[in-house]
This record gives C-alpha cells, sequence and structure tokens, in this order.
C-alpha cells in the first residue's frame, strides 16, 4: 500500500507543540489594519489552538 501525503497546504499553516497540540494563526490580520483598534489587532496576533473534530481532520491531512 502507498504512503500516505502530507497536505503542503496544511502544513504551512500549522504547527505542532511539543505536547502534540496544533496551533493556527487567527484570521483578519493581513489587511485592512487602519480600522482594527489595537486590542483587536492584538488579539488577532496570538495564535490558536485547533480542537475538536477539526483537529482529527488536520491531523490525518499531516499524516500524524
Amino acid at each position: 500500500m502507498p504512503k500516505m501525503k502530507t497536505h503542503k497546504g496544511t502544513a504551512k499553516r500549522i504547527k505542532i507543540t511539543s505536547t502534540g497540540k496544533l496551533t493556527r494563526r487567527r484570521a483578519f490580520g493581513a489587511h485592512l489594519l487602519a480600522k482594527k483598534s489595537k486590542s483587536r489587532k492584538r488579539a488577532i496576533n496570538t495564535t490558536a489552538v485547533v480542537k475538536g473534530g477539526v483537529a482529527k481532520n488536520v491531523k490525518r491531512a499531516l499524516g500524524i
């Protein structure tokens, strides 16, 4: 049976922590930043954890 291929688009966007959690960047932080408040931009700049059924799908895509 052939090897499973890593989904490269997912691999570039998601990092695996040392404990095995999946971290991702938050949306809405690339452009149109002048209208957003400082606190909102700081919140966008933090990483988020991928949870639940989505995490299961992501792990499959990464071949974990």
